[in-house]
């Protein structure tokens, strides 16, 4: 087989990974269908194992006692919505789970887990226009405001035949897509589910290589609701180094052109600062440095607002050096983002030449 049909097999199996990842049902805390593509994409590369967080971990099977141990982190969760409040009508009440601006919320369909573990469409519904007196019309939306519909008209309807509960997850339903000729994903839950691809695809290249460090692909759990997931995995992992994988709202669409630090095509972003990582130094200028002498395209943040989970990470131990590889995802913490392969593939290219290039020494130095 020729390299060119080699490279094309990976990038289909890429594709496809992301496909099944965004789909994936799984709101902070209700992960369990994004795990079960994990495991399977997953299958052949070393060793899965679960904490009670939910976390999951895959070990590289030439995982060595005494080695240096770098830690690959995405994380498995999405924001979504829970069921609050069960109306006499039929209309289900619900919060937000992760951050959601309200006026992108309404007039989208979503899925309700009900109490069997299937799946029921529903509409996130307001108040139509036509029943709105003026003063409700000028008044700025408020979640509190809006139901999800499902089609029901009493509260022993939702109970009885579709079995949904209080507490039940809700999540976007958007199937992804991928435009190949113009190389553009159009899906959900990119922030992180793209992460997730890309610690997969790195492990996948790197599968019989021999390595002078270990490898745990960490998949953690709840990132959306305070990155609680990752506190435990880094303890539990006690990693000498972390690459973290994030999916990062890009700015090429809302920022002048000069602001622009994450823009879609133009490689991953490595964030210097965000509002609870100051990433180490050493090692961002390793990563940045090494990216340019391989011409892998990157691009330079400097954020302040928003976290990953390397705010748990590099605070875990001793302080573990962190950096953060982030692809561009337009539209992040909507229904709908926007992201492009060739961003996820040059950041599985720069994190696989990272790991190539490691050693003891070289991480000591961080």
């Amino acid at each position: 087989m020729s390299d060119e049909e080699i490279d094309h097999m990976k990038k289909d199996d890429l594709i496809l990974t992301i496909k099944r990842l965004s789909d994936a049902f799984g709101i902070s805390g209700f992960e369990d269908d994004v795990l079960t593509v994990i495991r399977e994409e997953g299958a052949d590369l070393g060793v899965f194992s679960e904490d009670r967080m939910r976390n999951l971990y895959l070990y590289r099977t030439d995982y060595k006692k005494g080695l240096p141990t770098i830690q690959l982190n995405a994380h498995t969760d999405e924001v979504g919505f829970m069921v609050k409040a069960i109306r006499s009508d039929g209309m289900l009440e619900f919060i937000p789970i992760g951050g959601w601006i309200a006026t992108n919320v309404p007039a989208h369909q979503v899925v309700v887990k009900n109490l069997l573990g299937k799946y029921i469409p529903a509409v996130v519904a307001s108040k139509p226009p036509h029943f709105m007196t003026e003063a409700e019309r000028n008044a700025p939306l408020d979640i509190s405001h809006m139901v999800l519909d499902v089609g029901a008209s009493s509260s022993e309807e939702i109970r009885n035949e579709y079995q949904i509960g209080i507490g039940a997850p809700v999540t976007p339903l958007v199937p992804c897509s991928y435009d190949a000729s113009h190389d553009i994903f159009i899906g959900k839950a990119f922030d992180c589910r793209v992460g997730c691809a890309g610690v997969l695809a790195t492990m996948k290249e790197l599968k019989n290589c021999s390595l002078p460090v270990n490898l745990v692909g960490d998949f953690s759990s709840q990132e959306e609701v305070g990155v609680r997931g990752s506190i435990v995995s880094a303890n539990a992992i006690k990693a000498d180094l972390a690459i973290v994988f994030e999916g990062c709202p890009a700015d090429d669409t809302v920022v002048p052109g000069y602001q622009a630090q994450t823009c879609l095509k133009n490689g991953p972003m490595l964030r210097h600062i965000d509002a609870r990582m100051i990433t180490n130094p050493r090692f961002q200028r390793y990563a940045l440095n090494l990216a340019r002498e391989l011409n892998i395209p990157v691009q330079e943040g400097v954020r302040t607002a928003g976290s990953t989970n390397g705010a748990a990470i590099h605070l875990s131990q001793q302080g573990i050096p962190a950096i953060v590889i982030g692809v561009p995802v337009r539209y992040a913490h909507t229904h709908y983002g926007i992201s492009s392969l060739t961003d996820v593939e040059h950041s599985v290219a720069l994190a696989v030449a990272l790991i190539k290039s490691l050693d003891e020494l070289k991480i000591k130095a961080f």
